[in-house]
């Protein structure tokens, strides 16, 4: 069991992430996304875009590199683990060439029971800033951890 002493723990260090055309393109096709303005910088600036933007969801594939997140703290069995769900709030666009710098808080621990037992649920807070420190989104992930 997720112990609640947890809650408010931080990540030590803001990791640095690098918003790659390339990557946002592979993204944008793995959700099945046509929209040309994730693929064609012509297309993105028409649409009123710096850069081609990365989709709304995108964030998400930074929490997969997050080496010093605060769920890796926890030592948890990752077999057991459900992706709960996911919310974004954005402040501005994140768009290829934003170098992002991203830290976590554990917001909340708490516990259920179903009908095939016991479930942690662990809600995490990730801010994104840009380089002047500048918040350009925030991320709200709830983590299901079966006993």
């Amino acid at each position: 069991m997720l112990d609640p002493k947890f809650i408010g723990l931080e990540s030590e260090v803001a990791q640095v992430f690098e918003v790659e055309k390339g990557a946002i393109r592979k993204f944008a096709d793995a959700i099945g996304d046509p929209n040309p303005v994730y693929r064609d910088e012509k297309a993105a600036r028409e649409a009123g875009y710096s850069a081609i933007p990365a989709p709304p969801t995108f964030p998400i594939t930074f929490q997969f590199d997050m080496k010093d997140g605060v769920r890796g703290q926890l030592k948890i069995d990752m077999r057991k683990v459900l992706h709960g769900e996911q919310e974004f709030t954005y402040r501005r666009p994140l768009v290829a060439g934003d170098k992002v710098f991203l830290k976590q808080k554990i917001a909340d621990i708490y516990s259920k029971s179903g009908k095939t037992g016991g479930m942690d649920f662990l809600v995490i807070d990730t801010i994104a800033a840009d380089e002047k420190g500048v918040e350009v989104f925030r991320m709200r992930g709830v983590t299901v951890v079966r006993h």
